[in-house]
């Protein structure tokens, strides 16, 4: 019985990763999708105000007209997630002054993020999200990231692991708009 459960298990868990990997990115490790349930590319991100670290709220709709948002779904259970922290780390130090801010939504659920955020020595802001702003954004496995312009509109939406150079060729060509 056990041995048929543990089949069924990996059945399921290889149909995921083909829809994952292989359906909503094709050809690539991982990428951008057009739309993940009522989240689309060039529609207006789901605006919230959530608590930052410190307490203080942030609010999606105040970075509106001042900067571009890589906005990051993670958690520390998630390795994938660990893996892309010093990648984004990069990316606000090289584009923070030419207006990127760079979010990062901590899914933890009660697990207190903050001895890994000090030691990943994270410089950029991580607030604590919530099943609901979660389930706005569609979120159903991470990494997932969004990059959004500064019309408040989702740029793209990627699910799984990023592409770094893509993420960054993105982000120049974002950037570079008005």
């Amino acid at each position: 019985m056990w041995t048929i459960a543990g089949v069924l298990f990996a059945v399921a868990s290889l149909g995921i990763h083909y829809q994952v990997k292989f359906r909503m990115h094709p050809g690539q490790a991982g990428g951008s999708i057009r739309q993940m349930g009522n989240v689309k590319v060039g529609e207006a991100a789901p605006d919230f105000s959530l608590q930052d670290l410190t307490n203080q709220a942030v609010t999606l709709s105040s970075f509106r007209r001042q900067k571009v948002v890589l906005l990051d779904f993670w958690a520390t259970w998630c390795e994938g997630c660990k893996e892309e922290i010093p990648w984004f780390a990069e990316f606000n130090r090289k584009y923070a002054t030419k207006g990127l801010a760079v979010v990062g939504v901590s899914l933890d659920e009660g697990l207190d993020g903050r001895p890994f955020i000090k030691s990943a020595k994270v410089p950029y802001r991580i607030i604590l999200g919530n099943d609901a702003t979660a389930k706005k954004y569609g979120v159903e496995n991470m990494p997932n990231t969004f990059l959004i312009d500064r019309h408040g509109r989702i740029a793209a939406n990627y699910v799984g692991l990023v592409d770094k150079d893509n993420v960054e060729t993105n982000i120049r060509a974002i950037l570079s708009q008005p």
